[in-house]
């Protein structure tokens, strides 16, 4: 019985072992494939937008406005079709995640079986003695060979404790890269409906277009100048924050054009990252640390607060999410503690601020130039075209290694902001 048990134990991670290579592969296979098309489509997305540049920089007339429509919508169609393979990928990430998860269950639960079963042998070789072996089996030999097998067993026990914690663990992360993964798919669905809903709307601002010219361009001309913005009314918006504060857009970007000195990001992107009105805006700024930040962030928090002489219990921060991710991340750039931490000198350096706070425009505007800085740096390496390194930067600053599934989401809103704003720029500096 127990050589039995002692050759039986390397079994189930053997087994575990094979389950997983096949499923990786699989994954990988699938991975692959779907990073295939979505690169095709990013490069006929990347000539649209390229062509609505070249459409914009001709001149305002009518025309040149129709086409500009016609290829918002044409590359909108591409989006939706980049957003439905990223939510392909991320739902093979789930289906992959389950079966991890499943496996990895049934092998705490073989285990769990199999530590029962040694802890019974040794249970009922402990109850008898070595005067019982003996006069069992007088054979010195044989009364050795079992001394031996006990101790074999025993380290056995010590090796399947060991790996059955480790299992645990596995399955503990399984659950909160599942809870991540699910969060994903949820933020991509979202913004694929908002997609649908934005080619419903340039159709309709066509439609009025033609309308109210009657495919006129001397009263498309007047419509022009009657609808255009002032920089007045540009310097009047208010500009709201993740944070809860609030600015005017012309005071936003002078915190902006700092930051952007400090970096060399566009003031445009930087302002964008910091609006409050993003695609995919969280409920951030409402919740305690003590219910929403991850346990290892809690202590660099505290030290963060402290050193700032604030009270942690009135300095909200972003709720967790409703899959069970952490949330935990502060003020208007919304970083979490380990990383303000890191980028706390980076961020003094410029704004002389120490320490700095992540609740202060000016440090949240520069922090943000820092961390884009240094995200795009792997984007540069990776897309040439310049939308493309800021879609890519955009996306790892609010998903870091998981910002692949966000180009098409988050990534690609910031970018349609960050437009936005160049042109409100523009007409504040009366270009």
């Amino acid at each position: 019985m127990v050589l039995a048990l002692i050759i039986a134990m390397p079994i189930f991670a053997t087994r575990a072992a094979l389950a997983d290579a096949t499923s990786t592969e699989t994954t990988a296979q699938k991975q692959a494939a779907l990073e295939s098309q979505l690169s095709q489509l990013e490069g006929q997305i990347d000539q649209y937008e390229t062509q609505i540049t070249a459409d914009q920089k001709k001149g305002t007339t009518l025309t040149s406005e129709i086409a500009t429509l016609n290829a918002d919508i044409a590359k909108v169609k591409l989006q939706i079709q980049a957003t439905n393979l990223t939510l392909q990928e991320i739902n093979n990430e789930i289906l992959d995640t389950e079966s991890q998860i499943t496996i990895t269950q049934g092998n705490v639960s073989d285990e769990k079986t199999a530590v029962g079963e040694l802890l019974k042998a040794m249970q009922r070789d402990d109850a008898i003695s070595l005067l019982e072996m003996f006069l069992k089996d007088p054979q010195i030999s044989d009364l050795w060979n079992e001394t031996q097998n006990i101790s074999l067993l025993e380290a056995n026990l010590n090796t399947d404790v060991v790996q059955l914690n480790a299992l645990t663990d596995q399955l503990q992360t399984q659950n909160q890269k599942l809870a991540v993964s699910e969060s994903d798919a949820t933020s991509a669905q979202a913004y694929e409906a908002a997609q649908a809903a934005q080619i419903a709307s340039t159709k309709t601002t066509e439609s009025q277009l033609l309308t109210q010219t009657k495919g006129e361009e001397s009263a498309y001309q007047t419509l022009v100048t009657k609808t255009k913005q002032t920089a007045t009314q540009i310097r009047n918006q208010i500009f709201q924050l993740l944070g809860g504060g609030s600015l005017t857009f012309a005071q936003a970007y002078q915190y902006a054009k700092v930051a952007s000195q400090a970096t060399g990001v566009d003031p445009a992107l930087i302002l964008a990252v910091l609006d409050r009105e993003s695609a995919l805006g969280q409920n951030v700024g409402k919740c305690s640390y003590k219910t929403a930040m991850s346990p290892s962030n809690i202590p660099v928090f505290l030290k963060i607060v402290q050193q700032l002489g604030l009270n942690p219990d009135d300095m909200m921060v972003s709720c967790a999410n409703a899959d069970g991710a952490y949330g935990g991340a502060m003020g208007p750039a919304q970083f979490e503690p380990s990383t303000w931490e890191l980028y706390a000198p980076g961020i003094a350096s410029v704004t002389g601020d120490n320490p700095p706070s992540p609740w202060s425009n000016a440090d949240a505007f520069v922090a943000t130039g820092l961390y884009l800085k240094d995200a795009m740096q792997g984007c540069v390496a990776t897309y040439s075209a310049t939308v493309a390194q800021e879609r890519c930067t955009a996306a790892k600053y609010y998903a870091g290694s998981r910002w692949s599934s966000y180009l098409w989401t988050y990534g690609e809103a910031i970018v349609e902001q960050a437009q936005t704003f160049t042109q409100d720029i523009a007409t504040i500096n009366g270009s």
